[in-house]
């Protein structure tokens, strides 16, 4: 489009532009509507007067002028009683209609601020009877909108004041940076606080619309926590704050499911934390329980029985797994069920609250992370495993065991088993060189933790089924364990779905398949439940198998996902 032509001058300015447009675009339009739009839309006198207010506006810019006087809405006002005076004419009638007009004496007015500069908002007069020793008293003025101020106030156990407990991260009080803990409230909109419960004064606030007036006397210390470093946490139980008869203020709470990632935002409190839920773009904070307050309540909710002695006495030489590999040829021979270094009364002592938590994602040149299955005996984790190693022989494997039995004819040392002698075993099992270990008939056999690092050197995802107690022990930095959960359907479902199903039994020498009992189903249900109960806190995926192909699925797009895909990991795994 070639240059427009705007006139003989240099400094024409856009009024003349915009007259000079449509001639000038008149012989690029073809249309006869478009020429008529155009002359329309820029022969309006709307847009032409704005373009001169603009250039006058530009002009008077670049002169920086000053105020001539800062009092035109006053001279305005004694003109026109001046004018009321004098004899009428229509040009005095003419003027002082102008004058009385509100559009320009909002002109003036705003003529008149801008002179002054007086941009600031005018603060409310201190009230009149405040004591002469109160030198230090703060008048502060809030706006309450729908949320709440986000500060709690308490009861000073000592002076009987009322004080600011804590204030919430990101909430209106803490935007402001006028209010800050240990500040001591006199008055919430002229009503005086001494007398009053924090109940009441709450209450107050509740019933307030609006603008909120404080009279505070500050305290002695400030609010430092913003220097302190902020740090994420994965939440291993569930929290509501309306069920929690200790929180200070329910509705400053912030409720959460296990498994969420929480920015702490404040640990000031040893008893409640300030946090936000991680990527949530509200910031505004709400109280949780600390770690050492949630470690010691739940603690003191834990039975001092966790495990029934007639239960756990004969476990080691009764409990059979019923698989452990699935290369096996021989798929009739009975398998260990293997018992690890710790006992489960052990594990239970832990109370799981929070986790320090960091993004990881897995580079090219990383080891894959370890697959840890876990679920109750018949739920299907050997069938979920066989399709996983057939669907990519070349990308998953599983551990070849130890055992001290003798080697058959036609088994090979490194294939079915590692073929060791029962010194060497038990000399392994002082150094804690095996997850899990067990003895059947005279026999030791075993799981290592070599046999997992040979699988992982291949560059191979390793997949392993243990006892669910046991995956405390895998969680280390060197092997960043993925750990998921095979629950069984409800017990309706499980009558419906394994009708037809076999399971192989531990109960005799021969290892043989039988069908589903109603008890084998109440069985599955409780040890699947307790396994929750006791370490769901570890459990990453869940996967409830119903239907083995929507099982499997769910399973492989897990694995898939974990490979490219960042996920929250302990802290410690990164740190080691």
């Amino acid at each position: 489009m070639p240059a427009l032509s705007t006139g003989p001058g240099n400094d024409t300015g856009l009024y003349e532009l915009l007259a000079a447009l449509p001639s000038q675009l008149q012989s690029h339009v073809d249309r006869q509507e478009d020429r008529t739009f155009l002359r329309d839309m820029f022969g309006e006198k709307s847009l032409h007067s704005l373009m001169k207010i603009h250039e006058k506006l530009q002009h008077y810019e670049k002169q920086c002028p000053s105020p001539v006087l800062h009092t035109a809405a006053s001279l305005a006002n004694d003109l026109a009683e001046e004018l009321q005076s004098k004899p009428m004419n229509s040009e005095t009638g003419e003027l002082l209609k102008l004058l009385s007009r509100p559009h320009v004496k909002s002109l003036l007015s705003v003529h008149d601020t801008v002179a002054q500069k007086s941009y600031d908002p005018e603060l409310p007069p201190l009230p009149d009877d405040i004591d002469d020793d109160e030198d230090s008293v703060k008048i502060i003025r809030l706006v309450k909108n729908k949320e709440p101020l986000g500060a709690t106030i308490k009861r000073d156990e000592n002076t009987g004041a009322v004080v600011v407990a804590r204030i919430m991260k990101g909430g209106a009080a803490d935007r402001s940076g006028l209010i800050h803990v240990g500040d001591e409230l006199r008055e919430v909109n002229g009503i005086p606080v001494e007398d009053k419960k924090p109940e009441e004064i709450i209450h107050i606030l509740a019933q307030s619309q609006g603008a909120i007036t404080f009279k505070i006397i500050p305290g002695i210390n400030e609010d430092t926590s913003s220097k302190e470093p902020k740090m994420c946490v994965k939440t291993l139980f569930d929290y509501d704050p309306n069920e929690d008869k200790a929180i200070p203020c329910k509705e400053a709470g912030l409720p959460f499911k296990k498994g969420a990632v929480l920015q702490i935002m404040s640990q000031d409190d040893a008893t409640w934390w300030q946090a936000k839920l991680e990527g949530d773009a509200n910031p505004r904070a709400g109280l949780i329980p600390s770690k050492h307050f949630q470690e010691r309540r739940l603690a003191l909710r834990r039975p001092v029985t966790l495990v029934h002695p007639q239960r756990s006495s004969n476990r080691r030489l009764s409990g059979l797994r019923r698989s452990f590999r699935l290369s096996r040829k021989d798929r009739k021979t009975n398998k260990s069920m293997y018992e690890c270094q710790k006992s489960e009364q052990y594990d239970m002592a832990d109370v799981p609250t929070y986790e320090e938590v960091t993004p990881y994602r897995r580079q090219s040149s990383d080891k894959y992370r370890l697959v840890v299955l876990v679920g109750p005996v018949g739920v299907g984790l050997n069938e979920l495993k066989r399709k996983l190693l057939v669907s990519d022989p070349q990308h998953y494997s599983v551990t070849v065991p130890h055992t001290t039995r003798p080697k058959r004819s036609q088994e090979s040392d490194g294939v079915e088993y590692h073929f060791i002698s029962k010194h060497l075993f038990e000399t392994d099992i002082q150094n804690n060189k095996f997850i899990e270990y067990g003895e059947y008939k005279g026999n030791y056999y075993g799981t290592s933790l070599d046999s997992i690092r040979s699988v992982l050197m291949k560059n191979k995802v390793c997949l392993l089924d243990v006892q669910s107690h046991t995956i405390k022990h895998l969680r280390t930095s060197e092997f960043k364990p993925f750990v998921i959960f095979v629950k069984p359907p409800p017990i309706e479902r499980l009558r419906e779905t394994r009708k037809n199903g076999k399971v192989i039994s531990s109960k005799d020498d021969k290892g043989s398949a039988k069908s589903f009992t109603e008890e084998d189903f109440q069985e599955m249900i409780s040890a699947a439940q307790m396994m929750e109960n006791q370490h769901g806190h570890l459990f990453e995926k869940v996967i409830v198998n119903d239907d083995l192909v929507t099982a499997f699925n769910e399973m492989k797009t897990a694995l898939k996902k974990l490979e490219v895909e960042t996920h929250w990991v302990p802290v410690s795994w990164m740190h080691s």
